[in-house]
């Protein structure tokens, strides 16, 4: 409940944090972005709020815009490559081993996609809440040639920050977006979720076919 308070009250929290902390709160964004993208255990995080609202202080001149949208850039570029490579190594193990709780043909259909439409998806996943920290995981599962993931990857990643963080500095402030904050958490989680479990329920109905 103390992380969901946390995360349902970033404005107020993160500006406790950058009077505290000072330029510190770079080094602790960058963390914070790095994470969600590059480790699946930290999905739950909130990426587009948080961006948004650092866009919002970037405004009010508590953080510097071009220095906290290169951090933030910098951040999601090592989380797609950790989270690339750690995909890249448990999809080799898979090949090398006949493990029988694998799916074999499910991992087929998953390099297959990847290879047809896994530049658009790396484009589009940063949008989407869980699926971000999913996709370029599985991009490495796949393993989708590195020199189309990262472009494709970073380009994404890159928009997704840029957009939101000019967003929140000049929309931020706006009362309605400041009331309604936690509804936007929760509701970018849901979506997400939402499109892992109608992934996977896809995929399972394919399999009975």
């Amino acid at each position: 409940m103390d992380i969901l308070h946390f995360f349902t009250s970033l404005d107020t929290q993160l500006g406790s944090v950058i009077a505290t902390h000072g330029n510190l709160i770079y080094i602790i964004l960058f963390a914070i972005v790095f994470s969600e993208i590059g480790l699946l255990p930290l999905f739950f995080l909130p990426g587009d709020p948080l961006i948004f609202i650092v866009g919002s202080f970037c405004r009010l001149g508590s953080l510097e815009l071009p220095a906290m949208m290169a951090t933030l850039m910098a951040a999601a570029f090592f989380g797609n490559l950790i989270s690339y490579r750690i995909g890249m190594a448990i999809g080799e193990n898979i090949d090398a081993h006949q493990y029988r709780w694998i799916n074999k043909k499910a991992l087929e259909r998953s390099r297959v996609f990847y290879k047809k439409h896994g530049r658009a998806t790396l484009f589009l996943s940063p949008f989407m809440a869980v699926v971000r920290t999913f996709a370029p995981f599985l991009a490495g599962v796949s393993r989708m040639p590195f020199s189309q993931y990262i472009i494709a990857a970073n380009i994404g990643t890159c928009f997704w920050i840029a957009s939101l963080m000019l967003a929140g500095y000049f929309f931020g402030e706006i009362p309605f977006v400041r009331q309604h904050m936690a509804s936007i958490i929760l509701s970018g989680l849901a979506i997400g979720l939402a499109c892992i479990i109608a992934g996977a329920s896809l995929s399972r109905s394919k399999q009975k076919l």
